[in-house]
């Protein structure tokens, strides 16, 4: 298996798209998709269990007994998808805001810039079809400049759902313990990253790299509410802690123990 891609959904069924996720998975036979369903109320699981049915060998689907945030969804899906063995691993937001073949993209780009992340990221080039609502879009320069600031990385987007990774020991520790945070795993993800220096492994600038996406529509239904741009706040500061900690030689980051794979 090339990639295997984590798709979180949660109370989905009315804006999921079935037959864009069949005919990409009837085109990329060396491409798994590995739907997490967090413990949808609605008609999703359902959908996922069709879907599934359809497409038995490409498409497969995680249960999770109750609803357990997007953060604890991925994390799942990925432990189970490091039991597949694919070369390379990802997650992407049910509702298609990126499309699925941005996926391709980053693949190609992590491969060709011997990276081992590569973060889709919207950025408004000419020619680009970037559509976000202004409020966020501004509430999330201001939250992406806090994240550079408090990582020390220059990034510009932690926040897309679209994200590709080379399956590795070092990837599987980053995993292996439930995240502290809930909206904004995507910047604990890189915390952690950082917080493996310590142990020898390369730094982050050197192994990540972010791709313009080409195409990225932002969707109705969001479940982003205003408090939780507060929570995130305060996790930002969590993650501020954790990497202070760290550089003390006491790192917060939960231990590896302390996670069961899933079956």
């Amino acid at each position: 298996m090339r990639i295997l891609i984590v798709i979180p959904c949660y109370n989905e069924a009315e804006r999921l798209m079935p037959d864009v996720f069949l005919a990409f998975a009837g085109q990329h036979a060396a491409i798994h998709l590995l739907f997490v369903d967090d413990g949808s109320t609605d008609k999703t699981s359902a959908m996922l269990d069709d879907l599934q049915a359809k497409a038995p060998g490409h498409i497969s689907v995680l249960h999770l007994p109750h609803n357990s945030g997007k953060a604890e969804a991925v994390r799942l899906g990925f432990l189970k998808g490091f039991t597949m063995n694919p070369a390379l691993i990802g997650f992407l937001d049910a509702d298609l805001a990126a499309p699925i073949a941005s996926m391709l993209e980053l693949e190609n780009a992590l491969t060709q810039g011997h990276k081992d992340i590569a973060m889709a990221s919207r950025v408004a080039l000419l020619g680009y079809k970037i559509e976000r609502n202004p409020v966020r879009h501004y509430a999330g320069r201001a939250f992406a400049t806090a994240t550079s600031m408090i990582l020390g990385l220059r990034v510009y987007d932690t926040q897309c759902g679209a994200k590709l990774f080379r399956v590795n020991t070092r990837l599987k520790q980053i995993f292996a313990a439930p995240f502290t945070t809930h909206w904004i795993f995507d910047v604990e993800i890189l915390a952690r990253f950082i917080i493996t220096q310590h142990q020898g492994f390369p730094p982050v600038d050197t192994i990540c790299m972010e791709y313009p996406l080409r195409i990225w529509i932002d969707k109705k239904g969001s479940k982003l509410r205003l408090k939780d741009f507060v929570t995130s706040g305060l996790d930002l500061l969590k993650i501020f802690l954790m990497l202070h900690a760290s550089r003390r030689k006491t790192p917060l980051m939960p231990c590896a123990d302390a996670a069961k794979p899933i079956q």
